[in-house]
């Protein structure tokens, strides 16, 4: 089952998500020490990680390196929501659970993208 990312992971990834162009290590650190006390080496060594789990892209730029996200926010908060699906014992209960606890905004939501990308079963 694919799991979510720590405190820093995602704050770096939000930035990453955000800045829709790449990044050096400096880049972000140099963002997130406006917000609080870190070390250079602790974002490098994270980014490197985000890398080894592909969620970064990196390209050598002179003897660093410039990191981009593989894929989209929306497309990893998918991934994981599936995994989390296939993770469960019953997957139609599961479902049942997390449509009984959705806001009015994210119902309507869950409609709107059912207009947009139908099942194919669903008759559109």
């Amino acid at each position: 089952m694919m799991r979510g990312l720590g405190e820093l992971e995602s704050t770096i990834m939000d930035r990453m998500w955000a800045r829709r162009r790449p990044a050096s290590v400096r880049d972000v650190f140099e963002d997130l020490r406006q917000e609080r006390t870190i070390a250079y080496t602790t974002v490098m060594t994270v980014m490197d990680k985000l890398h080894t789990k592909g969620l970064l892209k990196r390209q050598p730029v002179g003897r660093a390196y410039v990191y981009e996200p593989v894929a989209s926010k929306e497309a990893y908060t998918a991934d994981l929501m599936r995994s989390a699906l296939a993770g469960s014992g019953n997957q139609a209960a599961t479902l049942v659970h997390f449509l009984e606890r959705l806001t009015p905004e994210e119902a309507t939501a869950l409609e709107a993208a059912l207009q947009v990308f139908p099942h194919k079963g669903r008759s559109a």
